[in-house]
C-alpha cells in the first residue's frame, strides 16, 4: 500500500509543479517575486478562455502573459502599475476583480435596480386603482335580467 500512496504523492507533486510553470525556466529565481506573480496570475483573465485565470489557462496567449507579469516582476514593476499596463493595453475584461467605479456599480446595480422600480410601478398601479362604485338600480336591474336570461 505505501508503494501507491508514494506514487500518488509524486504524481500530485508533480502536478503543482506543471501547474505553476509548464516550463521551470520561466519561474522566477526571487521566490517572493515568483509568489507575486502566482498573485496576478490569478487575478488575470486569459483572453481566450475568458472563463478562466491565465494562472489555469493552457492557452498560448495566458503563456504570453505570464511571461509578460514575470518580466515587468523582474525589472520591478509594483503589481499596481502591472495592471494599469494590462488594461491600457486589453482594457478592465482583462481583471478577473475590476475596480470599484461608478460604470462598474451601474453595470452591476442596473439591473436591480430596473426590477426594483418594476415591482414598485406595479405595487403602485394597483394601490392606485379607483374604487368601485356600487351599482344604481336599473343597472342593478340590468344584471340581474342578464344572470336570469343566462340560466335560462
Amino acid at each position: 500500500m505505501r508503494p501507491l500512496v508514494r506514487a500518488a504523492a509524486a504524481a500530485g507533486a508533480w502536478l503543482v509543479l506543471c501547474a505553476a510553470a509548464a516550463d521551470p525556466a520561466d519561474r522566477l529565481a526571487n521566490p517572493s517575486q515568483e509568489a507575486r506573480a502566482r498573485a496576478l496570475f490569478r487575478d488575470v483573465r486569459c483572453l481566450v478562455c475568458q472563463s478562466e485565470s491565465i494562472d489555469e489557462s493552457d492557452a498560448t496567449l495566458a503563456h504570453d502573459l505570464r511571461q509578460l507579469i514575470r518580466r515587468e516582476i523582474a525589472q520591478g514593476e509594483s503589481d499596481d502599475q502591472i495592471r494599469a499596463f494590462l488594461v491600457s493595453r486589453y482594457g478592465e475584461f482583462v481583471l478577473l476583480t475590476p475596480k470599484a467605479s461608478l460604470g462598474n456599480a451601474i453595470l452591476w446595480g442596473g439591473p436591480v435596480l430596473v426590477v426594483a422600480g418594476g415591482l414598485a410601478a406595479l405595487i403602485l398601479r394597483r394601490r392606485a386603482r379607483p374604487a368601485t362604485e356600487p351599482l344604481n338600480p336599473q343597472e342593478e336591474a340590468a344584471l340581474q335580467k342578464l344572470t336570469r336570461d343566462g340560466r335560462d
